[in-house]
Parts: structure tokens; C-alpha cells; sequence
């Protein structure tokens, strides 16, 4: 319990920062809205429509807590139902300053307390079902984003190079996340080894991928923004290399110490098969992590751009074969077959090294 309530600890110290983020000239505040004053919809006049709401607000926090003002929310029809303001509902709200003097609108709706719930539901199923070994796994969660915060992102930000940086830090990550979720044992030193070279098979894939495809990295709005307002000489084909390094790094830990854990089972189980044998057996069982596991990272990556997928069938749209040439779909489908060919390779690799190695070792006869 201890173990939980430290990655609980950890974890909510690393949202802090954006619970009380402010740029651009705004600063973001909570607010109840006490009434809706006015509701309807204006037509544009370029045939949209527009739905708006008037809102009587009361700040929440900040140095106006307790303020109440009147705001107008707007957005464009469809899809307003699900966005539209609710007496009582408890919202995000943005102020700005200039020249017309001081602006207040809508931001968002405020979700954190309820994405809250589930994060504290997804603590207790790991730290019940996974007992210490579940709690140190969110615990190693929690060190890997608090290493992509703390390291990763002020490095790139400093101006150094946005590959050699994630490189880095996917390292780090692989070394504290496997440690730490699977303690100090020899499987987990095993899986270890097979997940970094793994992971330099990935960055292999992904520069000869990028290389050939000739991706600049800017096939995202997201990238583009990043190099336009913030970081203009940052490489954005080292930044799309070092993510998709990162991303690989997050099926790669599954793999490989599936894989370990199988092949010292069976070598405890009976401790007279030789390498041969126990590489063989513990194919067996990769090939079934394979079949199962390539599906699901295809499925993954299309669901997180379903949106894109759906362009695909859209009447007024160029040719399919113009559509799958376009940068933003090659980034994605790179970034999958990397991820899934890295996948792929980190079975027989973290097969043969555990093969090998336990095949040198004593059998456990207990342990817990």
C-alpha cells in the first residue's frame, strides 16, 4: 500500500504543471456556471451554422475567485449537443488582455476530477490484481513520464538534438521501468539486454525508413506549430525518429519480458534442455505473442487516427494511392511498421539470450 500511495503521490506531482499551465497571454481559471442566459444559432453566411450560448460564470480560483461574468460560448453545429454548457457544470475559463480591455471565454470543460477516478481505479486494479509487483510497475510509470518531463523535453527545448535525446532517455526509461517493475532478478536483467538491443533495431528500421520515404517530420499540425512558435531550428526528422524510438520502447518491454519469464519457467520445469530446446519451445510460445500482439498494435494505430481513416472513403477526396502517399498518413504507417517490425524481432532476440544464458544457470526449485 505504501508502493501505491507513493506512485499516486508521484504521479499527481507530475499533472501539477499543467493543472496550472498559463500561456499565450491567458491565464485559465475554474468556473461554475450558475445560468444559461440565452441559447441559439446565427447563420454564418457561407452556409454553416453557427450555435451560441450566453452564460452567467462564477470563477472558482484565481485572484477573481467569486467574480461572476457573463461570457457567450460559441461552436459550430454539429457535434454542439455534446459541448454545449450545463447549469452547475464546472468549466474552464481563459482571460486575456489588450487593447479592447479584458476578455473572458470558454476554454473547456473541466475533466480532471473525473479522469482523476479512473486513474485512481486503474492504481487499485494494478496494485490488487499485480500486488508489489503491479504497484512497482505504476511506480515505474510514473518514473518514465517523470523522466520524459524532467529530461527529455527541457533537453529538446535547450536546443540539443531531439534523436539523441529520446535515445537517451528510451534507455533510462527501459532500464528504470523494467528494474523497477520486475525487481532485481536475473529475468529481468535478461529482458533488459534483449529490449536495448531491440531498441537499437528499431532506430535502424526507423532511420532507413525515414531515409528512403524522405519524411521531413512535419507531416503533423502539432510539429509544425512546435517549429513555428517556439522551437524554430529544431529538427523535426530527428524529433519524428526519436518518437517513433520511444513508441516502439513501449511494446518492446512487453515482449521481451513475456518472453524471458516463459523461457525460465520452462528451464526451472526441467532443467535438462539444452539452448536448442529451450529456444524451440519458447518460439512456440513467441509466435503465438506475435500473432496476437501484431494485431493489436495495428488496431492501436488506427484507432488513433480513426478520424484519418475515415477520409479515406470521403467522395470529394484525391485517389486512395494519393491519400496513403501523403506525409501524415506515411508518418503514421512508419511509425507502425517500425514499431511492429521492432516488436517482431524482439521474440527471437529475447528468446535466444534467455535460451542461452538460463540454459548456463541452475534451475530455481522456489520462488516467489
Amino acid at each position: 500500500m505504501r508502493k501505491f500511495l507513493l506512485a499516486l503521490v508521484l504521479l499527481t506531482a507530475l499533472t501539477v504543471p499543467f493543472v496550472a499551465f498559463a500561456g499565450n497571454n491567458s491565464v485559465y481559471v475554474r468556473g461554475k456556471v450558475l445560468d444559461i442566459i440565452a441559447e441559439g444559432e446565427r447563420d454564418l453566411g457561407d452556409g454553416s451554422i453557427d450555435r451560441y450560448q450566453t452564460v452567467s460564470v462564477e470563477f472558482l480560483s484565481g485572484t477573481e475567485a467569486k467574480k461572476v461574468v457573463t461570457i457567450e460560448f460559441t461552436a459550430m453545429k454539429p457535434g454542439f449537443e455534446q459541448k454545449k454548457l450545463y447549469k452547475g457544470e464546472t468549466i474552464v475559463v481563459g482571460q486575456t488582455d489588450d487593447v479592447r480591455g479584458r476578455t473572458y471565454y470558454v476554454q473547456d470543460a473541466f475533466r480532471l476530477p473525473i479522469v482523476a477516478v479512473f486513474l485512481i481505479l486503474f492504481f487499485v486494479l494494478a496494485t490488487v490484481f499485480g500486488r508489489g509487483q503491479g504497484a512497482r510497475s505504476v511506480l515505474g510509470l510514473g518514473v518514465s513520464l517523470l523522466i520524459l518531463m524532467v529530461f527529455v523535453v527541457p533537453r529538446i527545448f535547450a536546443g540539443e538534438s531531439p534523436l539523441l535525446i529520446c535515445a537517451i532517455g528510451s534507455s533510462i526509461i527501459a532500464v528504470v521501468s523494467i528494474l523497477l517493475a520486475h525487481g532485481l532478478h536475473r529475468r529481468s536483467f535478461v529482458a533488459l539486454l534483449a529490449t536495448l538491443l531491440a531498441l537499437v533495431m528499431a532506430f535502424i528500421f526507423a532511420s532507413l525508413a525515414v531515409h528512403f520515404t524522405t519524411l521531413s517530420g512535419s507531416g503533423t499540425e502539432e510539429a509544425v506549430f512546435l517549429q513555428l512558435n517556439y522551437l524554430s531550428g529544431i529538427d523535426l526528422r530527428g524529433l519524428l525518429l526519436g518518437g517513433m524510438v520511444i513508441g516502439a520502447l513501449g511494446v518492446l518491454d512487453d515482449v521481451t519480458t513475456a518472453q524471458v519469464a516463459a523461457i525460465e519457467e520452462i528451464h526451472n520445469a526441467d532443467a535438462s534442455l539444452d539452448a536448442r530446446e529451450l529456444y524451440a519451445r519458447g518460439s512456440s510460445v513467441g509466435r503465438e505473442h506475435i500473432a496476437s500482439l501484431v494485431n493489436t498494435l495495428a488496431l492501436a494505430y488506427v484507432g488513433a487516427s480513426f478520424p484519418i481513416f475515415l477520409l479515406f472513403s470521403a467522395p470529394d477526396n484525391p485517389p486512395l494511392w494519393v491519400l496513403l502517399n501523403s506525409e501524415q498518413i506515411m508518418e503514421e504507417a512508419v511509425r507502425a511498421l517500425v514499431g511492429g517490425s521492432a516488436l517482431i524481432l524482439a521474440v527471437p532476440i529475447s528468446t535466444a539470450f534467455a535460451a542461452f544464458i538460463f540454459s548456463r544457470l541452475p534451475a530455481k526449485k522456489k520462488y516467489v
